[in-house]
């Protein structure tokens, strides 16, 4: 069971996410993007995943991963252990940018520019100092360019999913990244070699990180509803 001062700083944790949710709904920062801003249930988990941007169901549900390329990601998790419901339950979904950037013109979704990403920076790098996580998952190269400080200069995605690193924030936080290709569609990379095999030591290297398996035996504080 959790000790009293535990529940009391997690009920804590939890209303400063929850406040966090409510300031990120009004924001109007970047006005080449499409909201409204879309985050996923509040809960204060030792992981995080961190995505690069909603698509147009993702705003339209204001769900992320709630399409195509959520239902290849969930079963990734799911072949280590944790169904769709359990994982949105009790890990702390982020994303670079918040809002749905439009559609590129030659094809797929828009690229958020620099000045995008970093005014949305606050809001992933807030939910990051709020929960402390102990492992963190970047999941898409727009994702893992921001900790591109702490990975090897100039690494592919070769080079860096299928491995696990080290981080550290400039507030002091410490955790594990353990990157993983984006699950689009549109993406071959992980379907054939060397990126099957280094999704699936990705994969694993997140299972056996103690974060996760805390997250498969123990309770965790409870999640809020979603925009609540």
């Amino acid at each position: 069971m959790q000790k009293a001062g535990g529940a009391a700083a997690g009920s804590d944790q939890l209303s400063q996410l929850s406040a966090l949710y409510r300031d990120l709904l009004r924001c109007r920062r970047c006005p080449g993007m499409f909201g409204p801003p879309v985050y996923g249930q509040a809960v204060i988990s030792p992981v995080m995943m961190i995505g690069q941007a909603p698509g147009t169901k993702e705003i339209e549900q204001c769900r992320p991963f709630c399409w195509t390329a959520g239902k290849t990601l969930f079963r990734w998790f799911q072949s280590i252990g944790m169904d769709e419901a359990t994982f949105r339950e009790r890990v702390l979904m982020s994303a670079v940018c918040r809002c749905f950037p439009g559609k590129n013109p030659k094809a797929g979704d828009r690229v958020p520019d620099r000045l995008e990403v970093e005014n949305c920076s606050g809001w992933w790098r807030g939910e990051m100092q709020i929960s402390r996580p102990r492992l963190i998952i970047p999941v898409g190269k727009l994702a893992i360019a921001q900790f591109a400080d702490q990975l090897p200069a100039g690494a592919r995605l070769d080079g860096l999913v299928g491995q696990q690193w080290p981080y550290r924030s400039a507030a002091g936080l410490t955790a594990d990244l353990i990157p993983l290709p984006h699950p689009s569609g549109a993406s071959t990379w992980f379907k054939m070699e060397p990126g099957k095999s280094l999704l699936h030591a990705g994969l694993g290297l997140i299972a056996a990180h103690p974060a996760w398996q805390d997250l498969l035996r123990r309770h965790i504080v409870e999640p809020s509803s979603h925009n609540a």
